[in-house]
């Protein structure tokens, strides 16, 4: 609603300004020319994040420096930030980093962001950029026709450069002929008011156009026309970094809760550097014309001079945020509550958003690690308890035949209710998200059978607790039986059971024994499968002997098949998920 009401509010400012002032709508179609260059660039750029981009920003999050440095390089080449972020709620919402792993990734954006700044004073002022334009838009378009997704992406981005330096080539004509009627300079304002009216002008603008770099790209072509000065304009880009982070706060606001937090910290980055900058703003302005003399930037270059500046200290930035990041973490982990945290309801997904969904990558891993997490937490305990057997005994080193011979009180387990209130509603988001990856997502062979193989392991799971529920319905009839022969086969089942679910529980915990405990799990599949084919001597030999009724010995030969089948398809499970 706030975003609604805002829209509108802007879109009818708009409107008055074109009305009153014919001479603004060159700027205007400039600004949207470039804001619609910025939109396809990243559509193009979205073509490249389900491979190498995605693999690269995942691997530099082991290290905080790495981090930065890759957000940083990537938000330089792609100039776009968003798709950053974009890129990094789907890894912290499929598990795949943390929180404070994103925010190195997230801060180093910052600092790419300003490459804008430089491409713009460095190079689309300097030149005829509408003759560079017109090339790359013929042919953008040949290639978005192409039915190819790697040579649409490819079109996209050109096409994306070619209205990008259109705008900047509209807005630049746009401040001359502005020039011609009106000198804003005439309302340049001095002294500390005026870094102060002009960083809320920043704000306002950034708010308006949604977009930093397209604020920037205005003061430069506004700076360049000679239609601002230079330290009002220092104050400018310093709004335009605050006012991003208002239209962040605006875009999370139907986000999921990575999304909220990364924006709660790029609030918090930017409000701290947009503060640091106005106190320091003259020191700041001094050491930008030092520099410049270094690098032989020319004293009247004052839009080489703002993207210095903008660069500078949005790396102070980062520099004071470095040594608070884990406390950042934890303050919005504290603060922002969500679909992340672990005291959600237990029939809650922990993994699956629509965020995961943006890339096959974090999709697959969400649904894994969603698919661990219900096998972890719901399945293994329904089978436990279905077989009267606390689950702490199970993780235990106690042998498994003391286990099962002092376990014998009936926990009078309701397993219906158990797979009500927690798998049957993670079961069918499961299913649905494998469903809508395998529909919308753009996969390759491996990622198709990758979760062709989780949806089958989440069925196999229902199965393992239907089986479950018989064995369980039987084993509690058999404790109220006064026959020891009928309670001893059952303890037997028991033991099988039992002994294959410490097994997986070593496997996907025990790092350095996985390949011993598969090959286990592996012998005992084998062993299961035979089973399944043979019949069970011991209970042949029971009824020769009379030992049990033909009912009991009934029961105990369906179980024997459900024992053996539960095995399997437990192992099954474990290899296909921790495999």
């Amino acid at each position: 609603m706030i975003k609604k009401t805002i829209f509108v509010v802007l879109l009818i400012i708009l409107g008055i300004l074109l009305y009153l002032n014919p001479n603004f709508e060159t700027i205007s179609a400039g600004v949207a020319i470039l804001l619609f260059g910025m939109i396809m660039l990243e559509e193009g750029f979205k073509v490249f994040t389900k491979g190498p981009l995605q693999n690269l920003l995942k691997k530099a999050t082991n290290k905080l420096y790495k981090s930065i440095s890759v957000g940083a390089f990537v938000t330089a080449l792609i100039q776009s930030s968003s798709l950053v972020s974009v890129v990094t709620i789907s890894f912290i919402s499929a598990g795949l980093i943390t929180l404070a792993q994103g925010l190195g990734l997230i801060f180093g954006a910052n600092i790419g962001s300003t490459a804008t700044a430089w491409l713009v004073a460095g190079f689309g002022l300097k030149i005829k950029i509408s003759a560079l334009a017109m090339p790359m838009l013929v042919f953008g378009v040949i290639f978005t026709f192409q039915k190819k997704e790697t040579l649409k992406g490819i079109g996209n981005i050109l096409a994306g450069l070619g209205f990008f330096f259109l705008g900047i080539y509209f807005m630049k004509e746009g401040f001359d002929v502005f020039s011609q009627h009106i000198d804003l300079t005439q309302y340049a304002v001095p002294g500390f008011y005026g870094v102060i009216l002009y960083t809320g002008i920043g704000i306002l603008i950034t708010i308006i156009l949604q977009s930093s770099a397209a604020t920037l790209v205005l003061v430069l072509t506004a700076l360049a026309a000679g239609q601002i000065e230079y330290q009002n304009a220092l104050a400018l880009a310093i709004g335009s970094n605050v006012g991003t982070t208002i239209t962040a706060v605006l875009g999370s606001l139907g986000s999921n809760i990575a999304g909220k937090r990364l924006a709660g910290a790029h609030l918090i980055f930017n409000l701290v550097t947009g503060i640091v900058a106005l106190v320091l703003i003259h020191p700041l302005a001094n050491f930008v014309d030092k520099l410049s003399e270094i690098i032989h930037i020319g004293k009247t270059d004052f839009t080489l001079k703002l993207a210095l500046f903008h660069t500078i200290f949005n790396v102070l930035g980062v520099i004071i945020m470095l040594p608070f990041i884990k406390k950042l973490e934890r303050f919005l982990l504290k603060i922002v509550k969500g679909k992340l945290d672990k005291d959600k309801d237990v029939d809650e997904p922990k993994y699956l958003n629509p965020a995961v969904l943006e890339f096959p990558g974090t999709a697959i891993s969400a649904l894994i690690n969603e698919s661990k997490y219900l096998f972890k937490n719901s399945v293994f305990e329904i089978v436990a308890h279905a077989l009267n057997i606390h689950r702490e005994d199970i993780k235990s080193n106690e042998k498994v035949k003391a286990i099962v011979e002092k376990s014998q009180t009936d926990f009078k387990t309701d397993i219906d209710d158990l797979y009500y209130s927690k798998v049957k509603s993670i079961y069918g988001q499961i299913i649905k998200y494998a469903s809508t990856a395998q529909g919308s997502l753009k996969l390759n062979n491996k990622q198709t059978k990758t979760i062709t193989d989780i949806r089958i392991a989440n069925r196999k799971m229902v199965e393992i607790i239907k089986e479950a529920k018989e064995l369980n319905k039987n084993l509690r009839q058999a404790l109220n039986l006064d026959n020891i022969y009928l309670q001893e086969e059952y303890n037997s089942y028991r033991k099988k059971l039992t002994k294959v679910l410490r097994l997986i529980y070593l496997f996907r915990t025990e790092n350095g024994s996985t390949h011993k405990h598969a090959q286990k799990l592996k012998h005992l599949k084998k062993q299961a499968t035979a089973n399944v084919r043979q019949s069970n001597e011991s209970i042949d030999k029971l009824i020769r002997k009379n030992l049990i009724t033909p009912e009991m010995a009934s029961s105990l030969f369906n179980d024997y098949g459900n024992v053996n089948d539960m095995i399997k398809k437990l192992i099954y499970v474990a290899q296909l998920l921790y495999g």
